[in-house]
């Protein structure tokens, strides 16, 4: 991945995902359609990690899957690996699971879990999504090292994840999730955002060789991208 793919899905792409959170009434809610169509044609994030997971067959691991953007997202890039998506907001799950039947996702399963209590059992790839900073530094490091216990050769650890650096991108960032959380977006509000060597010195540790690296695109915030392998 080069720093100029730090660029969002093309226009058609996004509109053909989006257009599956369409209501299937008239005037149903749109809420969902337009959230996800903005996101997709505005956030890097998707793009960077179709690229880190293309190639493997390894079964993936969504945890914080939120409304499943990723399944459709990879499905749509030819990438037909197994995949679970979990989430603590079970309004989310049910929509993921109902927008994926309607859709026809193939080997797409959903599942509501609470991140901050356990992890479902898993061996392959694992995707962590916007999601550390919700959780305390001792979360954390138990979700990272549970993650890093599920790969196996040939999968890929690939997170987009908040990191503070000090900087006015952080605090942003910290803004823009507290808004999140107030509105109800988000089930909480941030608790810890890592650091990139707090970071590095635990795949050191686990002997995994991690690419860490900005991944801002044209967004306000302090996003980095982290692909990490078993060597």
């Amino acid at each position: 991945m080069d720093d100029h793919d730090v660029r969002p899905l093309d226009a058609a792409t996004a509109k053909g995902i989006a257009r599956a959170f369409l209501p299937q009434r008239t005037l149903g809610n749109r809420h969902d359609y337009y959230y996800t169509l903005a996101k997709l044609r505005t956030d890097p994030l998707y793009p960077g990690v179709l690229a880190a997971l293309r190639g493997s067959r390894a079964p993936l691991l969504d945890l914080g899957c939120g409304l499943g953007l990723l399944a459709h997202a990879l499905r749509g890039d030819g990438q037909a690996m197994p995949y679970v998506g979990v989430d603590i907001d079970a309004p989310k799950i049910e929509q993921a699971r109902r927008i994926a039947s309607r859709t026809g996702l193939a080997d797409v399963a959903f599942d509501v879990v609470d991140l901050a209590a356990g992890y479902p059992p898993h061996a392959g790839s694992v995707a962590i999504l916007d999601v550390l900073q919700f959780l305390t530094r001792e979360q954390q490091a138990t979700l990272l090292d549970a993650a890093i216990a599920m790969l196996v050769p040939g999968a890929t650890l690939v997170m987009r994840a908040a990191l503070d650096d000090g900087g006015a991108r952080i605090r942003r960032t910290r803004a823009g999730d507290r808004f999140a959380a107030l509105v109800g977006w988000m089930p909480d509000r941030p608790k810890h955002y890592p650091e990139v060597g707090e970071l590095r010195a635990r795949f050191d540790a686990a002997g995994l060789s991690a690419d860490i690296r900005p991944w801002f695109g044209n967004t306000p915030f302090n996003n980095w991208l982290v692909v990490a392998r078993l060597p």
